[in-house]
């Protein structure tokens, strides 16, 4: 996939190996995964993994999650980008459009999952003509609900997960 987006603070690209070392820094961390089933990531390979996972996203679907890079320095920040969900069900539902983003804690409460949640939600419902978008957040983390909600998405329900967790099931719906 050859698809590269900027804002005015970010490049967002499709990830790639060379990623795996910053993007395992990323997934190493417990507070990154606070809300996200509490699984740190314990090896590279394991990253490795999901970057594979990844770039086969971007053939089958043409759009997967993206690697998110500071403009400026050029460090790998986390990912961010509309995934094509068909490999599970979430709140009862399959085959659709995800919005997410997960970032390197020392790179929250900057703006950028603001600034890239913007973008990607212009280029879903623009570009690629998509007439609903989902997201689905930890109904804790109180980080990312906000920036769901600044962004423009709705509420739509809170359900719980197969161990009981309650998420929250956000959408958002193309003006055409």
């Amino acid at each position: 996939m050859n698809l590269v987006l900027e804002t005015e603070r970010l490049i967002l690209r499709p990830l790639e190996l060379s990623d795996a070392e910053a993007m395992f820094e990323m997934d190493n961390n417990p507070e990154v995964h606070k809300y996200l089933w509490q699984t740190p990531t314990q090896t590279i390979d394991e990253t490795i993994k999901v970057i594979e996972y990844v770039n086969r996203q971007y053939a089958e679907n043409n759009i997967g999650r993206f690697a998110t890079i500071v403009k400026e320095t050029g460090e790998f920040i986390g990912w961010t980008g509309i995934k094509f969900v068909n490999d599970h069900v979430e709140n009862g539902n399959t085959n659709f459009f995800d919005y997410g983003y997960r970032l390197n804690e020392k790179f929250w409460n900057k703006g950028y999952a603001t600034e890239a949640s913007v973008m990607w939600l212009d280029y879903g419902f623009n570009k690629m003509n998509i007439d609903k978008m989902n997201a689905y957040t930890h109904a804790q983390n109180g980080a990312s609900n906000h920036v769901l909600q600044k962004v423009g998405m709705k509420f739509m329900e809170d359900y719980p997960d197969k161990d009981g967790v309650i998420w929250k099931w956000w959408k958002m719906e193309g003006t055409k």
